[in-house]
Formats: C-alpha cells, sequence, structure tokens
C-alpha cells in the first residue's frame, strides 16, 4: 500500500505506519458524540464567586507566587495565520467593483484613520504610489490600498500571523498582541520579578517572533522592573494528520505524495506537556486589550489561578493521606463529596465502594492535572461550551464541548446546546504537576474518541481532515476541571479587522 517514498515521509515526520491505519480506520468509523448530562450553569457546574471570595482567591494567588518556591508561566497559541481577519477585503480585492459597496467595505474605508496599523499603511502608500492613504482614497483608488495593507509590497498582513500585527495605539507608540502578551504576563503571571511566556508558532514565522523579541523585550523589562523568558515552539511534524479520499483511502498530491495537514490546536498538547512550570495559563493570542481595559482582565486571571492554588490545596492534601494507606471510611466519604461537589465529578457506582476499591477510585479521580477555566456568559459568540459529560468509565465530569461533539439529531442534547447560558472564550489556568512535584505526563489524559471529521479541498479535489481532539476539549478530557464565571470584558477576540475599530480595543 506505501512505497518507499511514502515511508521515508512517514519516517522524516515521526508517523507509523499503524498510526496511519489508524488515522483512516478514524474517517470510516467517524466519532462517537458525547452523551450530555446537563448544561453547566451557575446552578450547577459553574461557580460565580462573590466580591469577598474574589478577594480571598486573589490573596491565595499573590501568596503562592510571593513564595518564591513556584515556576508560572504563561503559554500562548500564536501559529494562526491572519488571513482570516482579511478575508473580506481579500474579497473586495478580487471583487469586480473598484469602490466599497458593503457595508464592512464602507465602515474599513471610513474609519481607516482609526487603525492601529494606518501610519504604517500610510508610509507604505507614499512609498509604493506617492500618495498618502487619503490621496488613494479620493483618487478612488481603494483596491490599491487594500493591496499595500495585504500584500508582500506593503505590510504583507494578509500573509503574517496575529500576533506580529499592530493592534493597540498608544501615546508613544503601538503594540503588537506579542506585546501586549508580555505586558499581561508581568501584571499577573510573574514570581519572584520573573515572567516566563511561551509562544506557539509556525516555522516560517518564527524569525519574526524572535527579531520583535529580541527588538521590544528590554523595554518591557525596565518599564515593569521584570525578567522576562520568552520561549517559543511549533507544532510536532509528528501530530500532522493523513488527508483521505471519499472513499477514505489516502489523499495523494498531483506528483503521488502523501497529503499530511495540521492536526489542529489539539496537537498543542505535545508542545504544552514539554513546558517546565507549576501552574500556566493559557490564552489566545488576539483575546488582548489595551492598558485601559487591563484591570479586569489581570483580577480574573488572579481570581481563576487563586481557585486552582486553593483547590489544588486541598487535593494534595488528600492525595497525601491517601497515599499513606490508612484512611478511615468516614473521612474517605468527606473526599468523596469533595470529588462530587467541588470537582463535579460523580459516578454513581462509587456511592457503594468502601475500603480498598474506594480508596483506589479516590486516589486516582483526585491524582489528576488540574484547570479552571473562565465562562463567560452567553452572547452569541461561536465557541465551545461547559457541560457535563458522560465519560466512557460511567463518571459524568466538566467538559468544555464543540457542537460537532453533541448530537444535535439528539432532542434533548440539541435543547441542553441551545440552551446553555455560557461558553468558553479560552481563559485556563493549569496546574500540571501531582502531590509529589512529579510532572504529569499529559498526552496520557486525551480522549482520542473526541476528534472530528471536516471537509476541505486541494487543487481543487475535495478531501477528508481529521482534526485531532481540541486541546482544551479532548485533549484536557481527562483532567479535573472547574469553571469560574469571568465577565465579558475579559473576552475581547480579533476575529476580523473590524474588530480593531471595536472600542474595547482603541486605547
Amino acid at each position: 500500500m506505501y512505497s518507499e517514498q511514502d515511508r521515508a515521509l512517514l519516517r522524516e515526520k515521526g508517523i507509523s505506519e499503524e498510526k496511519v491505519q489508524q488515522m483512516l480506520q478514524s474517517f470510516k468509523t467517524g466519532f462517537p458524540y458525547l452523551p450530555l448530562e446537563a448544561a453547566a450553569t451557575t446552578v450547577r457546574g459553574i461557580q460565580a464567586p462573590t466580591a469577598e471570595e474574589q478577594e480571598a482567591y486573589i490573596a491565595a494567588w499573590d501568596n503562592y507566587v510571593a513564595s518564591g518556591s513556584h515556576k508560572v508561566v504563561k503559554f500562548v497559541p500564536a501559529s494562526g495565520a491572519a488571513s482570516r481577519m482579511f478575508k473580506d477585503l481579500f474579497a473586495f480585492l478580487d471583487g469586480d467593483h473598484e469602490a466599497p459597496e458593503s457595508p464592512f467595505e464602507k465602515n474599513f474605508f471610513a474609519r481607516i484613520a482609526e487603525a492601529p496599523f494606518a501610519a504604517a499603511l500610510d508610509d507604505a502608500c507614499k512609498k509604493a504610489c506617492g500618495l498618502s492613504i487619503a490621496e488613494l482614497i479620493t483618487a478612488g483608488r481603494y483596491k490599491d490600498v487594500v493591496r499595500l495593507l495585504l500584500s508582500a509590497e506593503g505590510l504583507r498582513y494578509g500573509m503574517l500571523p496575529k500576533g506580529l500585527l499592530l493592534f493597540h495605539k498608544y501615546p508613544d507608540g503601538v503594540r503588537t498582541p506579542f506585546e501586549e502578551h508580555l505586558v499581561e504576563g508581568a501584571l499577573y503571571a510573574q514570581a519572584g520579578g520573573k515572567v516566563n511566556i511561551h509562544f506557539t508558532v509556525s516555522p516560517e514565522h518564527r524569525p519574526l517572533f524572535e527579531a520583535l523579541c529580541k527588538e521590544v523585550v528590554p523595554q518591557y523589562e525596565k518599564r515593569f522592573g521584570v525578567t522576562y523568558s520568552i520561549s517559543f515552539s511549533e507544532q510536532k511534524p509528528s501530530t500532522d494528520t493523513i488527508a483521505a479520499n471519499g472513499d477514505d483511502t489516502p489523499f495523494r498530491n498531483a506528483d503521488g505524495t502523501l497529503l499530511f495537514r495540521p492536526g489542529g490546536h489539539g496537537a498543542l498538547i505535545e508542545n504544552l506537556n514539554e513546558i517546565d512550570g507549576d501552574v500556566i495559563f493559557v490564552k489566545n493570542i488576539d483575546n488582548v486589550v489595551p492598558d485601559a481595559l487591563k484591570a479586569d482582565t489581570v483580577r480574573w486571571k488572579k481570581v481563576i489561578a487563586g481557585v486552582l492554588v486553593s483547590v489544588q490545596e486541598q487535593i494534595f492534601s488528600y492525595l497525601d493521606e491517601l497515599a499513606d494507606g490508612d484512611v478511615d471510611n468516614g473521612r474517605m466519604q468527606e473526599m468523596l463529596a469533595f470529588v462530587e461537589d467541588t470537582l463535579c465529578c460523580h459516578n454513581d457506582a462509587a456511592r457503594a465502594m468502601e475500603g480498598l476499591e474506594l480508596l483506589d477510585y479516590l486516589y486516582c479521580k483526585l491524582n489528576r492535572p488540574l484547570r479552571v477555566c473562565g465562562m463567560v456568559r452567553n452572547v452569541g459568540e461561536p465557541g465551545g461550551g461547559p457541560f457535563l459529560a458522560c465519560n466512557p468509565d460511567g463518571s459524568v465530569s466538566l467538559q468544555i464541548l464543540e457542537s460537532s461533539q453533541i448530537d444535535m439529531n439528539n432532542a434533548r442534547s440539541k435543547t441542553m446546546f441551545s440552551e446553555g447560558t455560557h461558553f468558553n472564550p479560552v481563559d485556563l489556568v493549569c496546574g500540571v504537576r501531582g502531590f509529589e512535584d512529579e510532572h504529569f505526563d499529559l498526552p496520557d489524559y486525551v480522549d482520542p474518541a473526541t476528534g472530528f471529521i471536516s471537509h476541505k479541498s486541494k487543487d481543487g479535489r475535495e478531501l477528508k481532515a481529521l482534526e485531532l481532539p481540541g486541546l482544551w476539549n479532548g485533549a484536557m478530557s481527562d483532567w479535573n476541571t472547574l469553571f469560574v464565571e469571568v465577565p465579558l470584558s475579559t473576552f475581547n477576540p480579533v476575529k476580523t479587522v473590524a474588530d480593531l475599530f471595536r472600542k474595547e480595543h482603541q486605547a
């Protein structure tokens, strides 16, 4: 089935033939939907800390980092291309009309002077055309403005990742999302004056990130009185997935080679696994705000981190007792109540357990990675939602699910999804070390049955693509999970260039 050329490619990527066969089998069998018990709400599953509780959690986090004995890391997936931000502008560039017609196009040109990249684009226009943005617009040369924004002749924004674009204007300059994450790190993720931030980037853009890092880090170290340790990694070739034809056979390029595609953000569990840290914040590259609006972000990052270290302290205390093996039934019933009430993980069978069987069950459920996820009220934004879902071992636990994981033909499941009160803004803080200071091997806690299949095309031919279990979905399926309600003000992603004109992104 495979040629020597195929096998050479597999060796280069670090993918076995057996693994390829498993992927192809997944195309044939598909992935099962995850049964739901309920949507998570503030009544059950989502904590909504009072003002007093918030202050206690903030104090817990401040004490944790002040101890000087813990390593904190910010993990920022930053490999996504910004091209989707500009899809409407690409459409305008390729369209037959020369002047703006759609509401989006008219708004963009009416407000272009407010764009954080306006000065840089104005310079590019003058260099390429001898005219400013305003002069090109007056001359009806709208497409030249867009071309110089997107193409290599100008700012190259259609080719760059979001992390390198100019997002926010300040009196002393303009910042990229990369820089905004440096600022955030100094405000809530420093320990002992050290700020560790890890960015996952694409290979072609890594030199650009490294150059920007070298240029700007000294000024932020001076501004905040901290020392930064910035690191980068790339998605591993071994996490790529094979593409398939409609009949589930391997898809081949025009030259006969096998086509592999990136396996989605779930592949980054491998990168996360290599981070040396006790507590790791996870946040998308484009969810940043100017300094004037950072207070809520910083406050709630500290709140959810305080929840994590407080709950983790209790977990470690229980595990110390369980490891000794001499725990009476009354104490284990207290621990079971903690697993069910605080961690929202229950299994009807556990209530009939006692003795060594119950001790083993508690130890296994407590001795896992822990994550606390911020959840915002659902206002129609796309994104996964918080649910209590049924797991293969018969337990029910908190999970972040995408719509593709839910059987929309099941009336009950569809109703739960449509009536969900919250959604996931990708606002996580993770505890990845155990009670004996061992680092959990995170791939061991992935549910491989939670991937999904999408339909794409290549060179005009339809194909099936395989997405790995998502980083905060199935890749963290077997973690202990807590949900905390956070305000909508902490969620301000930039999905299209028009979002940069929203008041939340005007410094």
